[in-house]
C-alpha cells in the first residue's frame, strides 16, 4: 500500500514536473549559474532498442529535461541533471515479445509497442577542448515511473489506440554505463549539441534476464542565464587599494 501511494506520488510529481520545468528553468536560470556551474535546458530525440527481444526496430521518442555543469579542473567538467521527459522501449513487438512483455494479444491486424517513461540522470565526466569540441562518459540511472505496450491499428477510417499497462512486469531501476561527443558554440554560455550512446546493464524485464535497454541521444543544451551571470562577474568593480612605501 505504502508503495503504490509513493509510486502515485512520483508519477503525478512527473506530469507537473514536464509543466512547470521550462519557467522555473527560465525564471531561475541566472540564479543558479555561477563561473562554476553551467545550469539549463536540455531536449532531444533518442532512438531506443530492448535487446533480447524478436523485435530490432527502434523507438523513437523526444526527451526534455535540464542539466548541469559542475567545473571541477580547467575544461574538466562534471555533467549531470534530469531528464523528466524521457521514453525507453522498442517498437513492432512480435508475438514472442508480446509474451515477454505480460500483455494480451489483440490482434494481427496492428502493430505494439513497448514503451517506458524513465527519469533520466547521467553522471558524466565531460572534457572540453581548446576548438569546443566535448566528450563525455559515465554512468547512467533511471526510476522507471510508467510502463506500457501500445497497440497500434491504423485501418482506413479507423485508428484504434490502445494502451495495456505492465509496468509491474519491468525493473524500477535502470542502470548502464553511456558515453558521447559534441560541439559547444561559444565557450561561455553557448548553446551545445551532442550525440550519445547509452547501453543499460540492468535488465528490462524482470524474467528475463537477456532484456537491455539501449539508445542513442541527439541532444540540444541551452544554458539559461550563463551569459547574464557571467556579464554581471565582468562588470563588478575592482576596488584597488594604494601601496604604502616607507
Amino acid at each position: 500500500m505504502v508503495r503504490k501511494t509513493l509510486l502515485n506520488l512520483l508519477f503525478l510529481f512527473s506530469v507537473q514536473a514536464v509543466s512547470s520545468q521550462v519557467l522555473i528553468t527560465l525564471l531561475l536560470g541566472d540564479k543558479l549559474n555561477s563561473p562554476n556551474i553551467e545550469f539549463g535546458l536540455e531536449g532531444g530525440y533518442n532512438f531506443s532498442d530492448i535487446s533480447g527481444l524478436d523485435s530490432s526496430n527502434r523507438l523513437g521518442t523526444f526527451n526534455l529535461g535540464f542539466y548541469f555543469n559542475f567545473k571541477m579542473q580547467e575544461q574538466l567538467y562534471l555533467y549531470t541533471g534530469v531528464l523528466v521527459k524521457s521514453n525507453l522501449g522498442t517498437a513492432d513487438l512480435s508475438l514472442a515479445d508480446l509474451e515477454a512483455s505480460g500483455v494480451n494479444f489483440i490482434s494481427h491486424d496492428g502493430t505494439y509497442t513497448q514503451r517506458i517513461n524513465y527519469f533520466i540522470v547521467p553522471a558524466y565526466a565531460k572534457y572540453v577542448f581548446n576548438n569546443n569540441i566535448y566528450v563525455e562518459a559515465g554512468p547512467q540511472f533511471g526510476l522507471r515511473y510508467k510502463a506500457y505496450v501500445e497497440y497500434v491499428n491504423e485501418a482506413v477510417g479507423i485508428d484504434t489506440r490502445i494502451r495495456q499497462d505492465n509496468k509491474d512486469a519491468i525493473n524500477p531501476i535502470e542502470a548502464g554505463a553511456g558515453m558521447g561527443i559534441g560541439y559547444r558554440f561559444k565557450k561561455i554560455g553557448g548553446l551545445s549539441v551532442g550525440l550519445s550512446y547509452f547501453q543499460g546493464l540492468v535488465n528490462v524485464y524482470k524474467e528475463n534476464s537477456k532484456t537491455k535497454n539501449n539508445s542513442i541521444f541527439l541532444k540540444l543544451n541551452l544554458p539559461i542565464g550563463a551569459k547574464k551571470s557571467a556579464k554581471k562577474i565582468e562588470e563588478e568593480p575592482v576596488i584597488k587599494t594604494d601601496s604604502l612605501s616607507d
